[in-house]
């Protein structure tokens, strides 16, 4: 199994290689890990300890960053590192301020694990949610530095738990400690014998109770929106995309504010030949006239990183992805207290299924059940209670970072 493990990785680099010079984020992920180690070694000093961070990609990211934040503030003399798998998540986040240094993670092969360790000499690492790296892992553990996953997650359908999964769970043996978002994912370690788990719960709701919080004006957004009722609508793709144009055309009082998930010229510009006129560009926003301003319905973000403050100028809010491979953040709006709309792939999103439990969040298969849903919350006693259990949903469940934060302090990790 191992040498199948090798061989993916392998294959893996190679497809994107082969294909990078017709896809941009394959291109990207290539370019990125070129000559690597060299810029590694320009970068680090070699006689200090780094935390080590890895991000698969920007949501993971965030899911980590209130850890990050906390370490930054409390302990600013450590000195902190972090990787990710992605472009879209490097690219993003190549010049952030919670880190020291910002590097794509090496592919996953013995030389490149022992390589990378070897020269940022980790204090400890600590990975979000998954990303299981049999290499890494295991020299981790062979230098007996701890490694933790914060915000851990696990389903019964995964590898781990099947009959032929010994070299996969063999991967997670080398986890020093979980920190759970549930009590079953503690409960699926235990039925292969991993016991070095807790509920501590999900970083994200820490990370996300500061954005109302630290929410800033946004001066463009303001004149837009005025004294409509606006839908945002986040991290859409094409088949939300029309069945927003479906909802715009049937509900002609309300504004909406679109923040697609794919911010390329092709992708932009069908959005606003599908919404025939209607649209402002964000980006153009300073060259429209104010009648313009006034009588236009769709405002679309051709920018990435604004999504976390839109939220707020919404009455009701839609999260792209659930036509796709899943649902993308719905914490983000949940909140602000706006009730959540989304597709219907988000059974393998935890925060998803309770907001539908709790009738904070609404999935949609088709138009004619989104058409339902929004008619319905037309009613403000209906939005309003929507709304606050979505915001009661948030605060509740905050929490992880500070049990993360107790656990390295405990094992005086930080100082």
């Amino acid at each position: 199994m191992r040498l199948l493990y090798d061989l993916g990785v392998w294959l893996y680099g190679k497809i994107l290689w082969i294909i990078s010079p017709f896809h941009r984020k394959a291109k990207l992920w290539v370019q990125g890990r070129k000559d690597i180690f060299k810029a590694i070694r320009e970068q680090i000093d070699p006689n200090q300890q780094y935390i080590w961070f890895h991000f698969a990609s920007l949501g993971e990211f965030e899911q980590g960053r209130s850890v990050l934040e906390k370490i930054r503030i409390k302990y600013p003399s450590e000195k902190i590192v972090i990787t990710f798998f992605s472009s879209s998540g490097y690219e993003i986040r190549k010049n952030t301020p919670l880190a020291d240094h910002v590097f794509y993670l090496p592919e996953d092969t013995a030389k490149n694990a022992r390589q990378f360790i070897e020269l940022i000499r980790p204090k400890f690492a600590v990975f979000t949610k998954y990303e299981y790296w049999h290499h890494y892992f295991v020299e981790l553990k062979k230098r007996n530095i701890k490694l933790l996953m914060i915000s851990a997650i696990f389903r019964e359908e995964q590898i781990f738990f099947k009959p032929y999964g010994d070299f996969f769970r063999d991967i997670l043996r080398n986890v020093t400690y979980f920190f759970a978002q549930n009590m079953d994912t503690v409960h699926m370690l235990k039925w292969i014998n991993i016991t070095n788990a807790g509920l501590a719960g999900d970083t994200r709701f820490d990370r996300v109770l500061e954005l109302p919080v630290q929410h800033k004006p946004i001066s463009e957004v303001e004149r837009f929106c005025r004294e409509h009722r606006v839908l945002v609508a986040g991290s859409t793709w094409k088949p939300d995309e029309e069945l927003l144009k479906k909802l715009h055309d049937d509900f002609n009082a309300w504004k909406f504010i679109i923040a697609p998930h794919e911010i390329h010229d092709t992708h932009i510009q069908n959005i606003v030949e599908l919404f025939d006129g209607q649209v402002l560009l964000f980006s153009n926003f300073r060259n429209y006239s104010p009648e313009e301003i006034h009588a236009r319905r769709v405002l679309l973000i051709d920018n990435i990183g604004m999504l976390s403050s839109l939220y707020h100028y919404g009455d009701i809010t839609y999260v792209g992805g659930g036509f796709g491979v899943g649902i993308h953040n719905t914490l983000e709006a949940a909140t602000y207290g706006k009730p959540v709309i989304f597709g219907p792939k988000y059974a393998k999103f935890q925060e998803a299924v309770d907001l539908v439990t709790l009738m904070a969040g609404f999935s949609i298969s088709n138009y004619k059940q989104l058409k339902t849903v929004f008619g319905a919350l037309q009613n403000k006693d209906k939005l309003q209670e929507c709304g606050a259990a979505a915001k009661k949903y948030v605060q509740q469940r905050a929490g992880a970072t500070q049990i993360i934060m107790k656990y390295l302090e405990t094992e005086k990790l930080l100082q």
